[in-house]
């Protein structure tokens, strides 16, 4: 599997995302820096990892929503590459219009930053197909925007075209309708607020995480 890393400046995670990628696959991922203008050739996945881009000046994301790179991002997931973005990357996702909805600031105006349990409302997409059906998985979360908002037409849209990949069990930022994670309607792109990458090895509390990756190696 090639995969690459998008590192912005205030990237914070693309480290543990990169230990992630190479544990399942065994590659090392390239690390592409947002100024370039140009992917490596021959890629299988591209991971946006969380952090705070651009110090999240403006809104989170929406900067470096902007930046060169994001351009051939576009254009390998109309490609059919699959592109993960977790925590700030799905607020990435979104601000491209790569997936609908918006991120907003958690409803109790706190950072949250715990374990989340969560259910695999969806585990026929290509991220997912390691779990069991509705499985409850824990996966930590850390944010301060992790509020997923859309309109009513588009979360029931969401629903009946089952893209729901993953929903938090209780509500712990506010999220219409408990939504962690979403698929756009080809199925290749995954936007979620908690950190898989963060849930690889049993050293660092679990590895509910850990089948995401094999799902995508698969």
């Amino acid at each position: 599997m090639q995969s690459a890393v998008i590192v912005f400046p205030g990237s914070n995670c693309d480290r543990d995302m990169a230990v992630a990628l190479e544990t399942v696959s065994g590659k090392k991922p390239h690390m592409v820096w947002h100024g370039d203008s140009e992917l490596p050739a021959g890629l299988d996945v591209i991971a946006i990892p969380g952090g705070f881009s651009y110090g999240d000046y403006l809104r989170s994301g929406a900067m470096a929503s902007r930046s060169n790179i994001i351009k051939p991002v576009v254009e390998a997931a109309q490609h059919g590459v699959r592109i993960l973005g977790v925590c700030n990357g799905f607020q990435i996702l979104t601000e491209t219009g790569l997936l609908p909805g918006a991120l907003m600031r958690n409803s109790d105006i706190h950072f949250v930053c715990k374990d989340a349990d969560l259910d695999v409302s969806n585990n026929q997409t290509i991220f997912t197909s390691g779990y069991a059906k509705n499985a409850a998985i824990s996966i930590p979360v850390a944010h301060h925007d992790g509020n997923f908002f859309a309109d009513k037409d588009t979360l029931d849209r969401l629903e009946n075209e089952d893209r729901v990949a993953f929903r938090y069990r209780s509500d712990i930022n506010g999220s219409s309708r408990n939504i962690a994670g979403i698929i756009n309607e080809a199925g290749n792109v995954l936007g979620m607020m908690p950190h898989p990458e963060r849930a690889i090895d049993k050293k660092h509390g679990g590895t509910d995480g850990l089948s995401l990756f094999e799902s995508l190696l698969r």
